[in-house]
């Protein structure tokens, strides 16, 4: 099972996902665009950063989206580029975009600094693949599993584990918009027979993901116990992937209170071949229905 790269269907500047893609993919498409423009025009990142007034790790840091550029600073690099009119007004449409708070700000201790790339990303992602050993995906939770959840020893209560929730059932959205992203999720049968709060629970949580497999755009595949080991690990993996050519894809991997972004091109390929991989050795869809249908009256 595979799945092809959509093609593109935005306007040079226009971001998918519509205004909830947040900065963080407005910064992205910049930073890749300056990237290519300064290496069409054949100067280094040393150079550009002169002009900037700056150091090359910042030149770098802006290509790959990871910080925002000033608008002084954009005008003097589109200069140096020899970037023409209609490059310079995208161009700074991206910059205005990119500077722009994301709704998850809203939910401020909740959406931790580290998170908070992740949301802008996912929210303007078209596939999302994910493979989860120890929990449901958080897309697919429901919201008295994901509470139970924020509560387990060691994690939050009270109202900062609500306005978890709240921010979790938020980025739900996305998959009942009128262009939601295509879920390909693999579960791993222990998360799905690991109780996570009462019976009633988890009953209800794996009939939503029955409900939640109907859709066109979802997924979910069960990964058996009888497939054995595999490269994975235990940590969850999640790999965003957009419309077009202009972005690479986003590798999230989730830590107990940080996360990892891998980005080199070797790393990408060698996260997209551990989920084919997963997606090849778990039961096709039909047959986890049926496997969820029975851990379903098990309960």
């Amino acid at each position: 099972m595979t799945v092809a790269r959509p093609g593109l269907n935005q306007r040079e500047g226009t971001l998918p996902g519509g205004a909830d893609a947040g900065p963080t993919v407005a910064r992205m498409r910049l930073g890749a665009r300056l990237r290519r423009l300064r290496e069409e025009a054949e100067i280094s990142r040393e150079d550009a950063s002169v002009a900037i007034r700056s150091s090359a790790s910042k030149i770098s840091r802006i290509e790959l989206g990871r910080t925002s550029i000033k608008v002084q600073d954009l005008t003097d690099l589109l200069r140096l580029y020899g970037a023409d009119k209609a490059d310079r007004e995208s161009l700074l449409a991206l910059s205005r975009h990119g500077s722009v708070a994301g709704w998850w700000q809203d939910y401020g201790d909740s959406a931790p600094t580290w998170l908070k790339p992740y949301l802008g990303l996912e929210q303007a992602a078209t596939l999302i693949r994910s493979y989860d050993a120890q929990l449901v995906p958080g897309l697919l939770q429901t919201s008295e599993y994901a509470r139970a959840v924020f509560t387990l020893p060691g994690g939050s209560a009270g109202e900062r584990a609500e306005r978890q929730l709240a921010l979790r059932m938020r980025r739900q959205e996305i998959l009942h918009r009128a262009d939601p992203p295509h879920l390909w999720a693999v579960i791993d049968e222990a998360a799905l027979r690991r109780p996570v709060g009462s019976a009633e629970v988890m009953r209800a949580q794996i009939e939503h993901l029955l409900e939640m497999s109907r859709l066109r755009h979802v997924n979910i595949q069960v990964l058996p116990f009888r497939a054995g080991g595999h490269a994975a690990g235990g940590g969850p993996v999640i790999l965003l992937r957009f419309a077009g050519d202009q972005l690479p894809d986003v590798v999230f991997l989730e830590q107990l209170a940080s996360a990892i972004y891998p980005s080199s091109p070797t790393e990408l390929a060698y996260y997209w071949d551990i989920l084919n991989h997963l997606a090849t050795k778990a039961d096709p869809p039909i047959a986890s229905a049926m496997v969820l249908d029975q851990i379903r009256r098990e309960l």
